[in-house]
């Protein structure tokens, strides 16, 4: 089995914002990746970015950008 780490998550309101965080995200080489979102949380489209929990700080010009379709954002251990 697989040790957990920590990890930021973010959930989105549409898959839209998923989709365009993903692009946005792989274009500029920042970490993550998309997910299905993790049972512990809920959202609306279903689909989740998720970073190391180091790494959360990289993601600011992201988030800012895509700030309106976001949903939550959330620390798990995954």
């Amino acid at each position: 089995m697989r040790e957990k780490t920590l990890k930021f998550v973010v959930t989105f309101k549409n898959t839209a914002g998923a989709l365009g965080m993903e692009k946005f995200c792989m274009e500029r080489r920042l970490p993550g990746r998309l997910i299905p979102v993790p049972r512990q949380i809920s959202a609306g489209c279903g689909m989740a970015w998720c970073a190391p929990w180091e790494e959360k700080e990289l993601l600011g010009e992201a988030l800012s950008r895509f700030a309106g379709q976001v949903q939550e954002q959330h620390k798990l251990w995954l």
